[in-house]
């Protein structure tokens, strides 16, 4: 069956709702300062370059992009295993080894410890399980009407 589009749109956008709140709140709340520590320590005014209007209206519209590919990951593997939580954790996973192997270059280069980049690990994972579970409940293949 192919991929409901406007479906992968609905479930996507819901996904990268879920990280842009998880995101706001670890970036912000849980990981601010060391954050700001870390690549300040890296590069003097670093922290204060990303977190500018351009910035951050960038990572919104990042988490929403990878909202809806990772939606779109999910329809994509559904057939093969089936629809629900089980297919939705697989494409997390996915999503969750290629951007903590993208962020460890920033560890190698010395821009985060590698504490921090765990604890990015940890938190990256739950976001991702938790934004591919609410868009794989919004996705389903049956017209939308």
């Amino acid at each position: 069956m192919a991929i409901n589009t406007q479906k992968v749109l609905i479930g996507g956008l819901a996904a990268g709702f879920v990280m842009n709140i998880i995101d706001f709140v670890s970036n912000t709340y849980i990981l601010g300062a060391r954050m700001k520590a870390e690549s300040d320590a890296f590069k003097p005014g670093m922290s204060d370059q990303m977190m500018t209007g351009k910035a951050i209206a960038g990572y919104i519209v990042m988490d929403f992009v990878l909202g809806i590919l990772l939606v779109w990951t999910y329809a994509a593997i559904r057939p093969r295993f089936g629809p629900g939580i089980k297919t939705a954790t697989y494409a997390a996973v996915l999503f969750w080894l290629l951007a903590s192997i993208f962020m460890s270059g920033f560890m190698h280069m010395g821009m985060m410890s590698a504490g921090l980049w765990w604890t990015f690990a940890f938190i990256g994972l739950v976001n991702f399980f938790l934004s591919a579970w609410a868009g794989a409940k919004l996705y389903s293949e049956g017209s939308v009407a």
